[in-house]
Order: structure tokens, then C-alpha cells, then sequence
């Protein structure tokens, strides 16, 4: 992957940055991603989570806005969400 300067890019560090997770609807879903979440930025607050269900129920989107420290670490925690086998979706 090729790196990209403090000049380059379009977000500027630290600055919060929402991140909009989708998969199916589990009871432990919300809590099992912001323990992910919490690996990359220890501060979260979980009480912030925007939670919205799916029409008929069947899917779950969360959006968390963390504190982005760095591209590193937004990288790596979308690697982490995209490989959980709850995720379906990161955007």
C-alpha cells in the first residue's frame, strides 16, 4: 500500500470520523463491535453508537465516530471491522 503525506490527505488528524458498519441482526452485534472499536480508539463512548435496523429487521447498521489519530489507525481498524464474521459491510 503506498503512503500518503500529512499534505496528501483529505482528513486531517486528530478529527472525529464516523464509520458506518452493516451486518445481520444479532443481539450481541453492537457490543461486539465496540469492543473492536475500543481496541483503536480506548476512549469511545459507546453511549454515541447510532443504531438503526433494517426495514424488515434482518440487518443492523451501526455508525461509530471515533477520534482518528492517524491513517494507521483508521487502516487498521477497517481492516479489523471488514474481517469480523458479523460484518457484512464498512463504509
Amino acid at each position: 500500500m503506498d503512503e500518503i503525506s500529512a499534505e496528501e490527505s483529505l482528513i486531517e488528524y486528530p478529527s472525529d470520523f464516523p464509520i458506518k458498519v452493516m451486518g445481520r441482526s444479532h443481539p450481541e452485534f453492537a457490543q461486539t463491535l465496540t469492543e473492536v472499536v475500543r481496541r483503536f480508539d480506548p476512549a469511545f463512548d459507546a453511549a454515541t453508537v447510532e443504531m438503526r435496523s433494517s426495514k424488515a429487521g434482518n440487518y443492523l447498521s451501526l455508525t461509530f465516530t471515533v477520534r482518528a489519530t492517524s491513517r494507521e489507525q483508521l487502516d487498521e481498524l477497517y481492516r479489523a471491522l471488514h474481517g469480523h464474521p458479523m460484518v457484512s459491510i464498512v463504509l
